[in-house]
């Protein structure tokens, strides 16, 4: 069976775009601002 082509591993995923993640920036705090404004059930990842 060939592989997919697209992976990714958690780890990665949580550390560049995890909730802690984008409280570390100033950008990533109005992310969450925003996505929070605009009612979304998750935030982040």
């Amino acid at each position: 069976m060939t592989k997919r082509t697209l992976g990714g591993t958690n780890r990665k995923q949580k550390r560049t775009s995890g909730f802690r993640a984008r409280m570390r920036s100033h950008t990533g705090r109005r992310v969450i601002r925003s996505r929070r404004k605009k009612g979304r059930h998750r935030l982040a990842v």
